[in-house]
């Protein structure tokens, strides 16, 4: 008999079953994928990690989350600093003094202050849709070339529809500065972080191709407890509705070139170009120069945003009020739940960053144990 059956290999099941070992516990962890490591699975190809799930950047202020994890991984000094695409105009993100310059002409700071407020004034009042926020966070000018158009993509759906308080933390900046996360301790593992989670996993036993809901029987009566990082609505057969998710697909495609975008990430904003993002993997880890450093080839994912549909991998939460309310009455069935710990993104319906991922194991861990 297992201490614990872990549902899915990757970060919070990883954390947990890490942890539960190493208090000797007996730990048994499935996943109904053929590889580990979850959405930041890495996979070599041409000898560069590419980010099978989209980009992985690991980010964060919590000492203790950075310690842990580097005893399972070598970071190195990578800083997300992603490029907008506006037909052909190149925009710095986050929005800073490079990006104030480019769209505006400004020099100074004040100068920038000052053609955001004179644009913020178009909107009176508390914002009622995302579309208001954004003006009245930078002005029309940003929002309709840098804004906008990706956003719709992203979500599928009129800004206008969407709720304020998703980029209610849209940063904006007046400094030359353009690292996107404001965080003391940024890098990619080197190596890609499917070794990362390999090591976490080292000695403890994992099972692949195993779907632990068409099997829940079986599974249950091998383990004392059973930590769950799968979809919450899936775990009680959708008794209550689906919860509702953005879907992400990715075109992947070898170049026969050194450099095709001489940047890890360029978002594309505006409303005719079909994807979001193309990801040029190579530049998370080699080459800051632009050279070929001995990779005559390169790997770019382009990002396509669609409306999930049963069967395929769920991305993001969709943050509105039916589905927050929706969670809200699975959460109350998963708490009466007294055998199950559920963790992770899909568990909690929530699009955690991975910082915030290996936090949440932790403390659920140090709960239980």
């Amino acid at each position: 008999m297992y201490d614990y059956l872990v549902v899915g290999t990757g970060l919070f099941g990883a954390v947990f079953a890490r942890q539960a070992k190493e208090k000797g516990k007996l730990v048994l962890v499935i996943d109904k994928r053929n590889h580990i490591a979850g959405n930041c699975y890495t996979e070599k190809i041409e000898g560069i990690n590419v980010h099978k799930y989209g980009a992985h950047i690991f980010h964060t202020n919590n000492q203790e989350v950075w310690n842990y994890v580097n005893r399972f991984a070598t970071f190195n000094r990578y800083t997300n600093s992603p490029v907008a695409n506006y037909h052909g105009e190149l925009f710095s993100l986050p929005f800073n003094m490079y990006t104030f310059n480019k769209m505006w002409g400004v020099v100074t700071p004040r100068e920038a202050a000052a053609k955001i407020e004179e644009q913020r004034k178009e909107i009176a009042g508390e914002p009622k849709n995302l579309e208001e926020q954004a003006i009245s966070l930078v002005g029309r000018d940003i929002y309709e070339k840098l804004i906008k158009g990706y956003t719709e993509k992203q979500w599928g759906r009129d800004c206008k529809t969407l709720p304020a308080f998703i980029i209610k933390r849209l940063p904006v900046r007046l400094t030359f500065d353009n690292n996107y996360y404001n965080a003391l301790y940024q890098g990619i593992p080197v190596g890609g972080y499917t070794k990362m989670v390999e090591k976490m996993l080292a000695g403890i036993e994992v099972k692949l191709g195993e779907d632990y809901l068409e099997n829940r029987e079986h599974w249950n009566s091998i383990a004392r407890k059973i930590v769950y990082t799968g979809p919450i609505d899936a775990f009680f057969d959708y008794s209550l509705g689906a919860l509702e998710y953005r879907n992400v697909r990715f075109e992947n495609e070898i170049l026969d070139t050194a450099n095709f975008q001489g940047n890890a990430v360029i978002n594309y904003t505006d409303c005719e170009t079909p994807w979001t993002r193309t990801i040029e993997h190579k530049w998370f880890e080699f080459g800051k120069d632009g050279n070929e450093n001995d990779l005559p080839k390169t790997v770019i994912s382009r990002e396509f945003s669609a409306e999930w549909k049963p069967g395929e991998e769920p991305y993001y939460p969709v943050n509105d009020e039916r589905n927050a309310s929706l969670y809200l009455k699975y959460k109350a069935l998963a708490d009466k739940e007294e055998h199950v710990i559920f963790g992770g993104r899909l568990a909690e319906y929530k699009y955690h960053d991975m910082d915030a991922t290996v936090a949440s194991a932790l403390k659920k861990h140090n709960g239980v144990i």
